[in-house]
């Protein structure tokens, strides 16, 4: 039997991977510290479960819209124009299942065979897989530590070619914390004008921000980087609704939004119709959880930091957003544990939780193999004891 090239190659994810091998060792009945997590550890706010069941009890459980119902998008756009500038209609608006489909189906809308998608490196995991899905070609662009892992115009203007279509941003980022400065995105929106480029601005982080930091949508700088700019954001993240799948994307250019519904009408059709509207109270509601839960969250990364700092052979910056740390750990490959020379990231991944029982994600998985990712999306009792298990792994080495 003769199946997709396509599909054949697109590569299975490796954080979902280390994630279910944690998870069996867990129910083996071993005491395993994930530090994997892309996800709050934090429940659902009660308002936005009381609005779920009150849904429910109304009957709100039938197909609605393919591309969402009229009380979500109108309660996306009142978010848009108070927290970023932006001023959408709902026509300018998709809501679909999660923002990872909100991202496939832009790339599906905009991209060509061959087209070519700037992505910078450290990456979100999905991005050059959706990309080749599309039938896009993912071009990487590397990013350095001393740079907080950001793009410089430099290299960007070397990724350049007749074919580039489309750039990548994700600020707060995912697995580095990076957030972008106004100033630096606003290079970024005038190298878009000039390459004729269509920008995919993944903001799923946005209110997770420490340190007086502040995040700046790249389509509220200029009328053209409005009219070229996808936005793509979500419940997921900010109201800890990781398995609702309510994530929603936004564009100038109505003719664009009108294409990814047309493709989301015949993959899926209407995102969950509960989800929905527990999302119209996530964000017409009460906003506290959200601050109560940035509060832990800088707790638990100053202390992360903090720690990881102390111990010997490995660093890391401090992340400005989302909860993510990245450690390098480039002074470790090639060191010998058990007669074995650890040579990647994902080995080195793989001893610790076999001998630790630790989990972590290796950089290969973002693209870099010289770190892995720790999560702070966990209780610091976690971070504790899980922290003190890696400094007894590398102090073995």
């Amino acid at each position: 039997m003769i199946f997709s090239s396509k599909a054949e190659q697109i590569s299975p994810s490796i954080t979902l991977a280390i994630d279910a091998k944690a998870k069996k060792m867990k129910a083996d009945g071993l005491d395993v510290i994930g530090f994997g997590a892309g996800e709050p550890d934090f429940n659902t706010p009660e308002n936005i479960q009381d609005a779920a069941i009150t849904a429910i009890k109304k009957g709100y459980t039938k197909y609605t819209a393919a591309s969402g119902i009229k009380e979500l998008k109108d309660a996306i756009a009142d978010k848009f124009k108070n927290d970023n500038g932006l001023s959408y209609e709902p026509s300018q608006i998709i809501i679909s299942t999660g923002a990872k489909q909100c991202l496939a189906n832009a790339f599906q809308a905009i991209l060509n065979p061959g087209d070519e998608v700037i992505i910078p490196v450290p990456y979100w995991v999905s991005y050059p897989e959706l990309v080749k899905l599309a039938d896009g070609v993912p071009v990487f662009v590397d990013t350095t530590e001393e740079n907080n892992f950001k793009y410089t115009i430099e290299e960007l203007n070397r990724a350049i070619t007749d074919k580039s279509k489309a750039i990548i941003i994700n600020s707060p980022n995912n697995p580095t914390g990076t957030v972008y400065t106004k100033d630096e995105l606003t290079l970024i929106a005038e190298f878009a004008k000039k390459n004729d480029l269509v920008i995919i601005s993944d903001e799923i982080y946005e209110k997770l921000i420490y340190d007086g930091e502040s995040h700046f949508s790249i389509a509220s700088l200029s009328e053209d980087a409005y009219n070229r700019t996808i936005v793509i954001n979500g419940m997921s993240k900010s109201y800890a609704m990781t398995g609702w799948r309510i994530g929603y994307a936004a564009c100038g250019n109505e003719k664009l939004v009108k294409l990814m519904s047309n493709i989301q009408s015949h993959v899926t059709s209407n995102p969950n119709s509960i989800a929905q509207y527990a999302s119209v109270e996530a964000l017409k509601g009460n906003q506290d959880a959200i601050a109560s839960m940035i509060s832990e969250f800088k707790k638990r990364r100053d202390y992360m930091v903090e720690r990881i700092l102390k111990m010997q052979h490995v660093s890391c910056l401090k992340p400005n957003g989302a909860f993510y740390v990245m450690i390098n750990i480039s002074k470790l490959l090639n060191k010998v544990y058990e007669g074995e020379s650890i040579k990647t990231s994902l080995r080195f991944s793989e001893l610790l939780l076999d001998k630790e029982k630790v989990a972590v994600i290796p950089g290969s998985a973002f693209g870099v193999d010289n770190y892995i990712r720790l999560s702070y999306a966990t209780s610091m009792k976690n971070i504790e004891e899980g922290l003190n298990r890696i400094e007894n792994f590398l102090n073995s080495l």
